[in-house]
């Protein structure tokens, strides 16, 4: 990554900071940017410098506006502003790694096949507190494919506790 990245990432934390609801916004980001990497239109469009700087952040605001905080609306436009979309997830990655070892934590993905309520990600962040040691910062992306169940992944450790895994686990068995 490069030292660019950092930069983002570091004044994305100033500001996560001085307007307090980091956890909300960090989430919106993580969204965003697997949804900008996963989508190459998108992608394509965001980063065209044949399009207007303005054109690129309206079809952000498009997007997010309503839908998302107003903080995650701006960073991300600052982002498409100055043709650095390509890099959102790298700074989106770096941004969450520097929260969770702001405060002794690392960050949990988790998929799911449906959103989690806040409660289920408190009971999550506690299970996995329980097993690991450490806190965690739970970000949760939704996945159709995992059928039920989730799939955790915390650095290089994954737990896969899956409807789709077990029924693969079940055919294998037979």
């Amino acid at each position: 990554m490069s030292d660019r990245t950092a930069l983002y990432a570091d004044a994305f934390l100033d500001v996560l900071a001085a307007e307090g609801n980091v956890n909300e916004v960090q989430d919106e980001l993580f969204r965003f940017a697997r949804v900008v990497e996963g989508n190459d239109d998108l992608r394509q469009a965001l980063g065209d410098p044949h399009l207007p700087v303005e054109k690129r952040q309206q079809i952000v605001e498009d997007l997010l506006g309503g839908k998302a905080s107003p903080i995650t609306v701006a960073l991300v436009s600052l982002v498409v502003g100055t043709g650095r979309i390509r890099e959102l997830s790298d700074i989106v990655d770096r941004l969450l790694a520097r929260t969770a070892a702001s405060g002794n934590k690392s960050v949990a993905e988790v998929r799911s096949a449906v959103e989690l309520t806040d409660d289920q990600k408190k009971r999550l962040a506690e299970s996995i507190k329980e097993a690991t040691g450490r806190d965690v910062d739970i970000v949760v992306i939704v996945d159709p494919n995992v059928l039920g169940g989730i799939v955790t992944q915390i650095g290089d450790t994954v737990i896969d506790g899956s409807v789709r895994s077990r029924l693969s686990k079940l055919r294998e068995s037979f």
